[in-house]
């Protein structure tokens, strides 16, 4: 779907702003670049490993306006990936080394042709597939009341958004009514097996922190989880992934706005663990945008820093060029490498 010139030109701009905060340049103290700190522990430079997941974002559109969302998702964003772009992505799903298609967005259910993708996806020899879904839209219209039925068809492992198991901390972050529609899908996937043990189906919770901190141990927080879960609404799942909240978008903006950004990049930097930095998604994973460009990981997407190599578009893709780049880093990679590490599968290290 075209943009207008007015909004491309006001996506660099916010792009440009975010770029030059991370760089730290309106403040006295400066922080060690990213690249400085990883030369120190001779990871310099960061390269990719054999591609196993393609990553693809299938719009920004969303049914919720999440405080900390890195992607500015919402109702009123009208990019969304075009069944040609998708076609593009097949061609490429059926001649690459990747095992997994991981479905962002957004609410990447949103998009017209999810379905369509899936199932040409399958055709072509994809086994695995994730969805990360917002848990909300599975009941926020009728035509999406059968998604847990298509999910559990194509076996879909569903990773959804889960801040906290109360409502008073769900609802603050992601909005009045999040809480009691995300019980009750979850009911509805557990219903039909997900997250039951022994049942294949995959079910696993997402959580960021609610502030300017690092998230808790994810383990403890895991079994936290899953206690408070089960005895106030029945509900199981498998897995909890803790993802730290990195310093781009709304939660850059938030950052400044409540003066929290300087303590919290030298928390990050204080809490680099150079034994994370093996195992960041990047290595092992393509970020596809909703237009097709290539990026080393959906955080680069949202600061337009598309992959370092002369195949930027998923319409020329060679996987052995792109397997000779090395990945584009900035300082917003310090989220990923802080304390145990974060990626899209939870800690790293």
């Amino acid at each position: 779907m075209k943009k207008s010139l007015v909004a491309r030109n006001n996506d660099l701009a916010n792009t440009q702003r975010q770029l030059e905060l991370l760089s730290g340049g309106i403040f006295t103290e400066e922080l060690p670049t990213f690249a400085a700190k990883i030369k120190e522990t001779n990871q310099y430079p960061l390269q990719p490993k054999k591609l196993e997941v393609l990553q693809i974002n299938l719009g920004y559109m969303c049914n919720q306006v999440c405080a900390h969302c890195h992607v500015d998702a919402g109702p009123d964003r009208k990019e969304i990936m075009t069944k040609e772009t998708m076609e593009q992505c097949l061609h490429v799903i059926q001649n690459s080394g990747a095992h997994t298609l991981d479905f962002t967005g957004g609410a990447p259910e949103m998009n017209p042709n999810f379905r369509w993708f899936v199932e040409e996806a399958s055709k072509v020899g994809i086994q695995d597939f994730i969805v990360r879904s917002n848990l909300t839209i599975l009941r926020a219209n009728k035509k999406f009341y059968d998604l847990p039925l298509f999910f559990k068809k194509h076996g879909i492992h569903v990773v959804s958004s889960m801040p906290h198991w109360t409502k008073g901390k769900t609802d603050k972050q992601r909005g009045n009514g999040v809480f009691e529609a995300s019980i009750k899908a979850l009911q509805e996937l557990n219903a039909i097996g997900y997250g039951i043990q022994g049942s294949g189906l995959e079910l696993d919770l997402v959580y960021n922190p609610s502030g300017a901190f690092l998230p808790s141990d994810q383990s403890a927080m895991e079994k936290d989880f899953k206690r408070a879960l089960q005895k106030d609404f029945g509900v199981s799942f498998n897995s909890l992934f803790a993802i730290t909240n990195l310093p781009i978008s709304r939660f850059l903006d938030y950052l400044i706005a409540s003066e929290n950004y300087e303590d919290y990049m030298h928390a990050l930097v204080d809490a680099f663990n150079p034994a994370a930095v093996a195992n960041v998604m990047c290595t092992n994973t393509i970020s596809v945008s909703w237009d097709g460009f290539l990026y080393d990981c959906d955080f680069n997407q949202m600061l337009n820093l598309k992959v370092a190599s002369n195949v930027q578009h998923i319409g020329t893709y060679n996987e052995k060029v792109l397997l000779e780049r090395n990945i584009s880093i900035h300082q917003h990679c310090y989220g990923c490498t802080a304390g145990s590490g974060s990626s899209c599968q939870g800690t790293v290290a």
